[in-house]
């Protein structure tokens, strides 16, 4: 077993994207990602790869479209505002059918907001954020050691589908420190992908990397095809973690930091003879609604949890498609729920719901 390292979150999200072959690291300081692009400065040298501290977060981006257009395995982190200003970009890069990694570690909203941790880039991040029809697959952790294990796994599932990827964290995932244990380095000698530009000197035909379609009928086409792909994505890519639902009178459903409370919170409700149960999507995009859904069955409520007013519950109300009631329980300006609030909540329902 590797042996297991105390990092930050941060710095694992850079170190686990350094080790799954990232080369290419493009980005600009915003609180409280600041880590990964610090830690890249350093890191990325030492392996032969690229670290540039752009302009701005638009131009940052706009060199990800570069970087991976050429076939390279490319990254950028930011928070909520800067994410906000990358979303031209990431419209194009979807587009372009191009594969990258994009950090969000949302902090407070909307505008400037605070630097506190929040959950209210939901909508944003999983219902496409820039203009036109696509979509990203977000990975949502709830752990460090899940960053890492996540962020390796992202690079390949981008460039198995050719479409950016998300790692959805928050202020407190991306400050925390736990003890992780990395997977070895992969091997960074691939050949290129056979659409990345890199150069037709052999006389092979060339290639072109391009998201505008003028013609009605090609853009259709196009359309179709990113769709396509993104159906194939929510065939075989769907993670989402159960706790304790095949009894469960109350299901919580929530992500990320917020998971991590809802479990103490689900301690305390069972301890009070409330049978509570939990599920935790880790991929927001796709959306687990299969697996609400088949909750739904038996469960007589659902109290979705999240540190927003209101987004996520929006996904569950349309996976438990009136099988069940669904309630929801939120904080926001950087307030982070507690176990017992959320126990509360549920004593509520289940004298409401369940009768208790």
């Amino acid at each position: 077993m590797a042996e297991r390292k105390l990092f930050k979150g941060n710095e694992a999200v850079a170190e686990a994207a350094v080790r799954a072959g990232c080369r290419f690291f493009f980005g600009y300081p915003i609180t409280p990602q600041n880590e990964i692009p610090e830690y890249m400065s350093r890191r990325l040298p030492e392996v032969g790869g690229v670290f540039l501290q752009a302009e701005s977060e638009v131009a940052a981006i706009n060199m990800v479209y570069g970087a991976a257009g050429a076939g390279g395995r490319v990254m950028t982190s930011s928070s909520s505002p800067g994410i906000s200003l990358k979303q031209e970009g990431i419209s194009y890069i979807a587009g372009a059918e191009l594969p990258c990694l994009i950090v969000n570690m949302v902090r407070g909203g909307p505008g400037l907001g605070g630097i506190q941790p929040a959950q209210s880039d939901y909508f944003q991040a999983v219902k496409g954020g820039g203009h036109g029809d696509y979509h990203c697959i977000v990975y949502a952790p709830a752990s460090v050691q899940e960053m890492v294990d996540l962020t390796m796994q992202a690079f390949d599932v981008a460039e198995k589908y050719r479409m950016p990827v998300m790692i959805l964290g928050d202020g407190v995932l991306g400050q925390m420190m736990e003890p992780v244990a990395f997977p070895d380095a992969r091997p960074t000698d691939a050949a290129a992908a056979d659409w990345a530009t890199t150069g037709a000197r052999d006389g092979r035909t060339p290639r072109l990397i391009n998201s505008i379609y003028l013609k009605p009928d090609e853009l259709f086409r196009q359309n179709l095809k990113l769709q396509a792909r993104f159906e194939q994505a929510k065939a075989a890519e769907v993670r989402y973690e159960a706790v304790d639902t095949d009894d469960a009178d109350i299901v919580l459903v929530a992500y990320g930091t917020t998971s991590r409370v809802c479990r103490a919170a689900m301690d305390r409700a069972r301890a009070a003879g409330i049978r509570v149960g939990l599920i935790r999507p880790i991929t927001v995009s796709p959306f687990p609604y299969q697996a609400i859904a088949d909750a739904a069955r038996t469960a007589r409520a659902f109290l979705t949890v999240e540190m927003s007013l209101g987004q996520m519950v929006e996904d569950v109300k349309l996976a438990v498609c009136g099988a069940a009631p669904v309630h929801f329980y939120g904080t926001t300006g950087g307030i982070v729920p507690t176990a017992s609030a959320i126990a509360e909540e549920a004593r509520k329902i289940a004298m409401a719901e369940v009768g208790k």
